[in-house]
């Protein structure tokens, strides 16, 4: 920036020199708005961080990674968060249905394996597994119901 700074005043001195009295101000409105692109594209990074927000590409980035791990038939949630200067991620992947609890947890160490490689910034990683075809939250929600003398409830 400061370069292309330097060079647009540059170019204004030369166009007053020249014989054009407005190069100077033009070069300082064009400056001026590349300073203000700058603080805005700051501010907005801040404020993102600031309230536990993460970029869609790297939510993408996640999702793509978990997804060409082998026998990983989709990937249903991504919830991603800063910790510090580190982010948190817990992935949920579906898998053949078939497969054994050790087997399933062999791909979940895959999956954080491959994450852990292609994210610099990943500090810690959950997966949770399911099987194929009953993968997302709503294949986990407690519909209603009454124990232990409590009235009837729910847990989604």
């Amino acid at each position: 920036m400061d370069g292309w700074t330097s060079l647009a005043v540059f170019v204004g001195a030369v166009g007053v020199w020249a014989g054009y009295p407005l190069a100077d101000p033009i070069v300082g409105l064009v400056i001026s708005a590349a300073i203000l692109v700058i603080v805005w594209q700051s501010a907005r990074s801040i404020l993102l961080r600031m309230l536990d927000g993460v970029e869609s590409e790297t939510l993408d980035e996640i999702a793509h990674a978990a997804g060409h791990v082998a026998r990983v038939e989709e990937v249903t949630e991504v919830q991603v968060r800063w910790i510090g200067h580190r982010l948190r991620a817990d992935v949920s992947v579906t898998v053949p249905a078939g497969l054994s609890v050790a087997e399933g947890h062999d791909i979940a160490r895959d999956v954080r394996h491959q994450l852990l490689h292609h994210l610099p910034h990943l500090g810690g990683v959950m997966v949770h597994v399911d099987p194929y075809g009953q993968g997302g939250a709503h294949h986990h929600r407690v519909g209603p119901h009454s124990h232990d003398d409590l009235p009837l409830h729910s847990h989604e």
